[in-house]
């Protein structure tokens, strides 16, 4: 008997016991072939779990994440909700022209005074004033008139008289004073001073608009949210031009409708406007020589944390989304356009987050003008709450196809001020129970999701159950 049990193999004993069960009589014998059974099965897992973990590992046990849950953050980590602005009403953005269009240097009038402009011989007959039919851009409508340019000081230079002084002066008010200047010159009889004065060409702004959303084209509007489309799908170079806006039309509005309408999801939420004037380019760079100056003295301490570079408040920052009841509370002076003035239009290429662990890798765009919490962002990486990670259940995988006990824990990697990073733990069976315990996504964040300790080897009992325990069972009966 001892020279047979030293000769069997691995599974020998077992089926000894087996038959040493399955000769006892009654209800005592099955039990003990049961029990026996299932240690055989307990020695198996065993050794297959020694064998898993030697191959691959447990990532929640090998890899843990040093999280905090996300109730015991300060509100400073979290993102700024966006769910409830709504747009900017757009009349703001517009400048109110007035009643009547008003002369100013650059207008190109259209000036015929019978006698004199044109110059008749006594008489002669009268030549008729030329007709002047405008562009198919324009919405003035044909003009009469011989054309004369109002110089930069506002004055109008007619045959005869000294230049008159015409800036800001309706149509009426020029045609009064140059019959008036005429009269008091003893150049017209009152009854033949008649001239007749419009407008040929009304001046303009010259103004730069550079978009980098293409003018409301595609990119992160489209549904293609992969990294391949983020990385070289579509070109993100910044288009733009010079555009002439029309006095009295020379305002955001009307530069964003020349080029395109208002930005679309491709682009960030504002408005910049960089004045073209000397004394605000001087301020500009007198605020970015205090910057520089504060990073060198930051950079002589190898412990301090270096300066982020803060807005620049000689740049107009016009939102275009606003909470409920807020207003612009913009000026006709901050939305009026001057000559050089540049109007960007800034890309949301870089809010973007990221995803790892057994969620797809990748990153994807976060949306524009609504929040998105942790299981919105699963769901748009691909992964939901419950879904099934395919091979990567269970410690080493084993039983990954059996197992239905989905990963219940999400890290979200955070950056901080001075290279630093917050994780925030999240139990997905408390987030999916409780908004409160859905942070919102921002830019910049890193997803992880893994499998918790006890869901690890819950996935893995399960699989080598139904791998081995079944076998084992039907092989024993």
């Amino acid at each position: 008997m001892n020279n047979s049990i030293a000769n069997m193999g691995p599974d020998q004993p077992c089926r000894t016991r087996q038959d040493i069960g399955d000769r006892s009589d009654g209800r005592n014998g099955l039990l003990t072939a049961l029990r026996i059974g299932l240690r055989c099965i307990g020695a198996k897992a065993a050794a297959a779990a020694l064998l898993a973990g030697s191959l691959t590992g447990c990532s929640a046990l090998t890899q843990p994440i040093d999280g905090v849950p996300a109730d015991r953050l300060p509100p400073q980590y979290f993102a700024e909700p966006k769910n409830d602005l709504v747009p900017v009403d757009i009349s703001d953005l517009s400048l109110e022209p007035p009643r009547e269009y008003l002369i100013g240097p650059d207008d190109i009038l259209g000036v015929y005074i019978e006698g004199v402009l044109p110059f008749n011989p006594p008489n002669a007959p009268p030549e008729p004033p030329p007709v002047n039919f405008p562009d198919a851009e324009s919405t003035l409508p044909p003009s009469i008139g011989y054309p004369i340019a109002v110089q930069e000081d506002g004055s109008l230079a007619l045959p005869l008289i000294e230049p008159l002084n015409v800036d800001g002066l309706t149509l009426d008010q020029v045609r009064d004073a140059i019959r008036d200047a005429y009269i008091d010159n003893d150049i017209l009889r009152p009854e033949k001073a008649r001239p007749i004065v419009t407008i040929i060409q009304e001046r303009t702004i010259d103004v730069i608009v550079v978009r980098e959303d293409g003018g409301g084209g595609g990119g992160l509007s489209t549904q293609n949210v992969s990294a391949q489309f983020l990385l070289g799908g579509s070109d993100r170079s910044a288009s733009g031009g010079l555009v002439k806006l029309r006095a009295y039309q020379n305002d955001i509005l009307h530069a964003l409708v020349e080029t395109g309408g208002l930005p679309g999801v491709n682009a960030k939420n504002q408005v910049k406007v960089l004045r073209a004037s000397k004394e605000n380019k001087a301020k500009r760079e007198a605020f970015l020589k205090k910057f520089r100056a504060q990073r060198q003295a930051a950079m002589l301490d190898p412990c301090a944390c270096l300066p982020k570079l803060p807005e620049d408040p000689n740049i107009l920052r016009i939102p275009l989304r606003l909470p409920p009841g807020e207003s612009s509370n913009l000026t006709q002076e901050q939305i009026t356009l001057r000559d050089g003035d540049i109007v960007y239009i800034e890309s949301r290429e870089t809010e973007i987050f990221y995803t790892g662990g057994l969620l797809p890798g990748g990153q994807f765009p976060l949306p524009r003008d609504y929040d998105l919490d942790v299981l919105g962002a699963m769901a748009l990486a691909g992964q939901g709450v419950y879904g099934s990670v395919g091979g990567r259940g269970g410690i080493g995988g084993i039983g990954s196809q059996i197992a239905t006990i989905p990963p219940g824990r999400l890290f979200i990697l955070r950056k901080t001020d001075c290279n630093g990073q917050v994780a925030i733990e999240i139990d997905l069976t408390k987030a999916i129970n409780d908004p409160r315990s859905r942070p919102l996504i921002q830019a910049g964040d890193t997803l992880i999701l893994q499998y918790k300790p006890e869901e690890e080897l819950l996935n893995f009992g399960l699989g080598t159950f139904f791998t081995y325990g079944i076998q084992e069972l039907l092989r024993n009966n």
